[in-house]
């Protein structure tokens, strides 16, 4: 028998608690950092108009995920299991709501934002090798497979293959990428604020920082772009709706909890590891939103000859890293940023990879996934999960459906954060007495400052966006019937014969 995997008295392994707080941090840090922070900017600004808004949205991003992670530690430290998420929402709420959320999670949140990193990950490569290409279809099987979908699904599987071997082999590769990413995106900030201290580019962007106007172009229009000025309950609303993507830049923080089984001293490392990484990410991003504003205008033309003129607002692509360090390193910045967003992505899809496969071993324990997903192979890794989770990736990978769920499932995610948040609150009436070695920060009025606040973008997304939020709710309740079938299937199986 390998040594990686703990045996119990039954004589079946168990997952083996090998993951320090620095191998915490860096899953919490690497699972936040992706491709957003080179991409986001851009569209923030053209949806709000000022720079100030810009920032006070990355701002209000991050305060709104550090409270939440700190919330999330109290619930990690009362239940230091595998399965993370999914053991708060069973225990808060009921075994449905926990099902719910991993149905949710393997079919659209966890697999579709893998798909979807890869997928950058092989889009910036082609910037490197123009082989790779969505427009180089290699064969077709009812629909076309690129070379791009095809080195996307080599990193999946490439990827599934490392953390297959065991914990050891993900979290190096996670600890690497992770530092790497974190330098190059200090490396970021240094260059930014060094070459754009005299460009004069942050004081005019803080002469109009809170002009506040949503900006669309129009075909045709001889201005090339069209601004609608925002006030009162409008500016509200359309903030609201802007703040999801920085928040999706930020997203996937909350996998440390599914690795909870592989955790020293859980209840101690995972509160802190959340606070750490979470805190870390943010204060990058900001720091490299302010880059971005020292290099570049805040508005400009989308027909404008170069990227000064583009200014962020219209950045190429939304390539908003690339323009800015156009402005210092010319041509060669277009292969500097994708050199960048390919270790960022490649990191970001080992964390995803490595902490998925743990939520649906949880489900598996508890009957509510096929059933040898709740094994653990002769490394001491929940083998047939982190395959299952591989094929499914895949597919959307070739199928391009992947883009599609993500922007459905946004809105479900906020639904789980708060009632998984809200589970805080719950579980303090509910369990009183249960040992709490770390308790929310600022409970009970961050809980529900936090709750109040991803109600409001919820409300937002529902009257600005219904088009991707009610599909994700419909999502989210097709899991229902499986649930019962679920269910019904394992009390049959109970019943004696």
């Amino acid at each position: 028998m390998n040594g990686s995997a703990k045996t119990t008295i039954e004589g079946q392994q168990s997952l083996k608690r090998t993951l320090g707080l620095f191998d915490s941090t860096m899953l919490v840090a690497g699972s936040m950092i992706g491709s957003g922070i080179f991409i986001v900017s851009a569209e923030v600004m053209r949806d709000v108009g000022g720079a100030g808004y810009m920032m006070l949205l990355w701002g209000m991003a991050g305060v709104i995920t550090l409270i939440a992670a700190l919330s999330y530690g109290e619930l990690a430290a009362m239940m230091p299991k595998a399965g993370g998420q999914y053991i708060y929402l069973r225990e808060s709420y009921n075994r449905m709501t926990g099902f719910l959320y991993g149905w949710t999670i393997f079919f659209v949140v966890q697999t579709g934002v893998a798909a979807a990193v890869a997928i950058a990950f092989a889009r910036f490569t082609g910037v490197l090798v123009p082989w790779v290409s969505p427009s180089n279809v290699l064969f077709s099987v009812g629909f076309n497979i690129t070379s791009q979908d095809l080195l996307a699904v080599s990193v999946v599987v490439f990827l599934t293959w490392v953390n297959l071997q065991g914990v050891k082999s993900g979290k190096l590769v996670q600890g690497v990428f992770t530092v790497a990413k974190i330098w190059a995106l200090l490396a970021i900030i240094v260059v930014g604020v060094w070459a754009g201290y005299g460009s004069g580019y942050w004081p005019l962007n803080m002469e109009h920082a809170w002009d506040a106007f949503r900006t669309t172009t129009r075909a045709g229009h001889t201005e090339g772009v069209f601004m609608e000025p925002l006030k009162g309950w409008q500016l509200l609303g359309v903030l609201g709706c802007a703040l999801v993507g920085p928040l999706f830049a930020s997203e996937a923080w909350n996998n440390i909890t599914y690795t909870a089984g592989e955790v020293i001293n859980p209840r101690k490392n995972i509160p802190l590891s959340l606070f750490l990484g979470t805190l870390t990410v943010t204060v990058l991003y900001l720091l490299v939103n302010v880059a971005y504003l020292m290099l570049l205008p805040a508005q400009g033309n989308p027909d404008a000859p170069d990227v000064i003129g583009r200014g962020i607002m219209f950045a190429a692509d939304d390539r908003v890293g690339t323009a800015a360090f156009a402005t210092v390193f010319g041509d060669a910045a277009v292969a500097v940023i994708a050199v960048l967003i390919m270790v960022s992505t490649f990191g970001a899809c080992n964390a995803l990879i490595l902490a998925g496969a743990r939520l649906y071993y949880a489900m598996a324990k508890d009957g509510l996934f096929l059933s040898r997903a709740g094994q653990i192979n002769d490394r001491g890794v929940p083998g047939f999960a982190l395959v299952a989770q591989c094929v499914w990736t895949c597919l959307l990978c070739l199928t391009g459906t992947y883009s599609a769920l993500i922007a459905y499932a946004i809105f479900a995610q906020l639904i789980f954060y708060i009632l998984t948040v809200g589970g805080v609150l719950l579980l303090r009436r509910k369990k009183p007495h249960e040992y709490r070695p770390y308790k929310a920060f600022g409970y009970p009025v961050l809980p529900v400052v936090y709750m109040l606040l991803a109600a409001g973008i919820c409300v937002s997304l529902l009257i600005y966006r219904p088009a991707t939020s009610w599909p994700g709710v419909v999502i989210v309740l097709l899991g229902a019937p499986v649930y019962v079938w679920i269910n019904r299937k394992n009390v049959n199986l109970q019943k004696p014969k």
